[in-house]
């Protein structure tokens, strides 16, 4: 099995858990001011551990419900195992499982799947990028009037603060403005051509790597700037690469 099909493998079988999960009373770990943690979150990351380390036991795992595997592998799985997991908890049918590997510090495979919609975007360096087996193309959108942006606020007050003023900013050049919840289904529907941009001042790395593969390979750009506070967090501006979005940053 190559390793995109290994990743959309363990990504479907995650789906699976969620959508038979999503509408039940779920479990809270952990519950912050802007946040949840799931324990259902850390059961789909142990299946996909799982699935991943079962075929590729010298591999390591990096995900948001902590490490596993072989930390001095060159391979690295970065998983998101509820990207959303608010919008699952208040029943909010937006949510997916984000799956990447990086190897030697390059992104080279991505998975985003939608288990409720049945949505599934995959990628490989130097293949297509695809939403259900059709290859997909950013939009050709060039006005910000004509955009449609996604900005996302995060869970720190300075990152609320900073997300706010952009989206007051953007509402007044953009045609609709959107806050959905799930940043990689935000980077998969800009790959789709559905949504134009996606901006945010801190961002996890689960979060987005499958994504950032999957805008660029569908001729979008990725700008990611590393958080001076924490490691594999980041200020991310990602678009189809023709929109003047630096007008609202």
């Amino acid at each position: 099995m190559s390793d995109l099909s290994l990743a959309t493998y363990a990504a479907l079988e995650a789906g699976n858990l969620l959508r038979e999960k999503f509408g039940q009373l779920a479990v809270v770990d952990e519950e912050f001011h802007h946040d949840i943690k799931l324990a259902l979150d850390k059961t789909s990351q142990d299946l996909i551990t799982k699935i991943l380390l079962d075929a590729c036991p010298d591999d390591a795992l990096y995900g948001e419900e902590g490490i596993a595997g072989n930390q001095e592998s060159d391979r690295q799985w970065i998983v998101d195992p509820i990207d959303g997991t608010v919008n699952f908890f208040y029943g909010i049918p937006h949510f997916c499982v984000s799956i990447a590997l990086r190897i030697k510090g390059e992104i080279v495979v991505g998975v985003i799947h939608d288990p409720m919609v049945q949505e599934t975007w995959t990628v490989e360096k130097g293949g297509p990028a695809m939403h259900n087996g059709v290859p997909i193309h950013v939009s050709n959108r060039e006005k910000l009037e004509e955009s449609i942006l996604f900005v996302g606020c995060g869970k720190d007050g300075d990152a609320l603060r900073t997300g706010m003023e952009r989206f007051a900013r953007a509402s007044l050049r953009a045609r609709k403005m959107r806050m959905m919840g799930s940043a990689a289904l935000g980077m998969a529907y800009i790959a789709s051509g559905r949504l134009d941009a996606y901006v945010e001042s801190r961002i996890s790395l689960w979060d987005i790597a499958a994504g950032q593969l999957l805008v660029e390979t569908a001729g979008g750009k990725v700008c990611l700037t590393p958080s001076p506070q924490d490691a594999d967090a980041y200020a991310i501006v990602a678009s189809n690469g023709k929109i003047p979005i630096e007008e609202i940053l």
